[in-house]
């Protein structure tokens, strides 16, 4: 990952003109080298000791009554056993033999490896593991087979298709979605290092103060400075961070650092019921200006409905909300450029907000609704299991819109505001439900 970064920044600082294709071409190329290196490695340092004589041991022999392939096969009469997949980490001694004993184990019990990538540490290696087991054999067994073969502190968690991406070609993608869009990377650090809490802290922010610029590693939580100059915050409490993913971390980091401020072009224009054109895009602190303008159009009810109370200064919540280390901002501006609608997705730890604010003279136009959508579609595709909204018990307009994404809802008032939180499915078709208004073009 850092050698990517590099390739990256250098490209960068020789001038942006540089083809696309020829960024993507070399970070693949880095990639597959570095995985093919360490497949290399642990292949040939991890063979079985040899014995006395200087053979090998003979081959593990599956255990009495146990299908063999051309048993579970039609020709043996015998149905394929289902299986299932899991995640496993466990800590082995950096000796010569030591991985192919844990190896020897599992396909004693018919576990078969799919990949393995690993994570030295000072007195031993951490070893990944993506395997497919039989369909009874449980997450606990699985622990107790690799701990009585020499593993330590082992993990395991039930993996699905998506896990059968190699290493390489993740690291890849996640790279090109931090340098295309620098609102990904809190997404992007969730995916690379699994369940985890992304919180971002300003430079001015208690705390914000104390981490060097090439970030701290200390177990469960790992910080990296921002861009920006503040702080980005993970925490792990089911696993410790290895050194290994802490260089991954902070290389994609550094990734988005060196490219600097920068949106996706794409932008949609539509055509409202009523006739309007409008243009939905991308926002971001560069659109400070122009949100305070419409916030100054709007009526102290319309502001009091999106802040749940009296407004202050402008300047500080608007830039905290523009700012793509927190979230995603969408915004809505007419033909004449003047934006009238804005919508933001707030990560917050593990919850995710979604909020919005249309100017009054183009309110009841389905643009609340339209930026909703979109919004929730993209916390689908995140990952996130859930959205809730604050409001007030008075604002209809956004309790209507939140009942109009088809999803289960569920309503609590705390303290004199309404939350209403929204379960999300990725695969339900009101997570990804096209928009409202007529789609004219898209720029």
């Amino acid at each position: 990952m850092s050698e990517v970064t590099q390739a990256v920044g250098r490209t960068v600082e020789h001038g942006l003109g540089t083809p696309a294709f020829m960024i993507v071409a070399s970070m693949a190329a880095l990639l597959a080298t570095a995985g093919f290196h360490t497949w290399w490695v642990r292949r040939h340092g991890h063979a079985p000791p040899a014995d006395d004589a200087g053979a090998r041991p003979p081959a593990v022999e599956p255990p009495a009554g146990a299908a063999g392939p051309a048993a579970s096969g039609p020709e043996g009469g015998a149905a394929a056993e289902e299986s299932a997949l899991w995640r496993m980490r466990t800590t082995v001694r950096d000796a010569p033999g030591s991985l192919a004993v844990l190896c020897a184990a599992l396909a004693d019990r018919r576990v078969d490896i799919l990949s393995l990538q690993t994570h030295p540490l000072a007195d031993g290696t951490v070893d990944e593991f993506l395997l497919r087991a039989p369909g009874g054999l449980t997450g606990t067994e699985l622990a107790s087979v690799v701990s009585a073969a020499g593993g330590a502190d082992t993990w395991t968690e039930r993996a699905d298709a998506h896990d059968l991406v190699d290493a390489p070609a993740r690291a890849l993608a996640l790279a090109a979605r931090t340098a295309l869009d620098p609102a990904e990377l809190p997404l992007v650090l969730r995916q690379l290092l699994g369940r985890c809490t992304v919180r971002s802290l300003p430079a001015r922010a208690p705390g914000a103060d104390g981490v060097p610029a090439e970030g701290t590693l200390e177990g469960t939580v790992l910080r990296l400075r921002a861009p920006e100059g503040g702080v980005i915050t993970v925490e792990r409490p089911y696993l410790p961070f290895t050194p290994a993913e802490f260089a991954r971390a902070r290389a994609l980091a550094e990734l988005d650092a060196r490219l600097g401020p920068r949106l996706p072009r794409g932008r949609d224009v539509l055509t409202l019921p009523q006739g309007s054109d409008i243009t939905v895009r991308r926002a971001d602190s560069r659109d400070l200006r122009a949100a305070k303008a419409m916030h100054e159009r709007c009526s102290e009810q319309t502001l009091g409905m999106r802040y749940h109370g009296p407004v202050g200064d402008a300047d500080r919540y608007l830039n905290h909300l523009l700012s793509p280390r927190h979230g995603r901002t969408l915004a809505v501006q007419t033909a004449s450029g003047r934006i009238v609608g804005l919508g933001h997705l707030l990560w917050d730890g593990d919850e995710t907000e979604v909020a919005l604010i249309v100017e009054d003279a183009w309110q009841r136009r389905g643009i609340g609704s339209e930026l909703l959508s979109r919004l929730v579609a993209t916390a689908a595709g995140a990952g996130c299991a859930s959205v809730y909204a604050l409001t007030r018990a008075s604002n209809t307009g956004m309790v209507a819109a939140m009942r109009g994404l088809g999803l289960p809802l569920d309503y609590q008032i705390e303290e004199g505001t309404l939350v209403i939180t929204a379960r999300l499915d990725p695969a339900s078709p009101a997570a990804a439900r096209p928009p409202h208004g007529e789609r004219v073009g898209r720029e």
